[in-house]
């Protein structure tokens, strides 16, 4: 509000931004067309102080029009992507991205083969089961996981045993 010094006030004021550049803007354009006013009498006059009066509180979404303005013209100035960092944000060039994986079996393979029968055994006794190993196969254990599979492995491989 413009208009208040102390317990002095400007007559019908104080004044909000939008009332003085309307009343400025206004009057400068009633002078330089008076000309062509003239005929209609004090009609464009009381137009212009009712626009003064009509601008004294205006809202646009909530908003005073000058922050309003400012506030529209820094969103059509901003990038389309917005920013990060105060600076333009920007997607990144495509690329192609070549990788590959690999699977290697370094579990032992159990598999049921029945032992063949020595004379005089019991055929009531259980075929013990045969652990056949991969071969050729280069024991890399990489990963965390790979080592509990191969250590799994093992102590079955034990079991089995004994």
């Amino acid at each position: 509000m413009l208009g208040k010094v102390a317990d002095f006030r400007i007559p019908l004021g104080p004044y909000t931004p939008a009332q003085i550049a309307v009343a400025a803007i206004g009057g400068l354009l009633l002078i330089e067309t008076v000309a062509w006013w003239t005929w209609l009498g004090p009609l464009p006059l009381a137009v212009w102080v009712m626009a003064i009066w009509v601008v004294r509180r205006p809202k646009l979404a909530g908003r005073a029009p000058l922050p309003a303005a400012v506030g529209w013209l820094t969103l059509l100035a901003q990038p389309a992507a917005g920013r990060i960092g105060g600076r333009a944000a920007r997607d990144r060039a495509p690329r192609r991205v070549y990788g590959g994986f690999l699977i290697e079996d370094l579990a032992p393979v159990a598999t049921s083969v029945p032992h063949p029968q020595k004379p005089g055994t019991s055929p009531a006794r259980r075929p013990r089961l045969t652990v056949r190993r991969p071969q050729a196969t280069p024991l890399r254990l990489a990963s965390p996981t790979q080592r509990l599979l191969a250590q799994a492995a093992v102590r079955q491989s034990k079991e089995v045993r004994s």
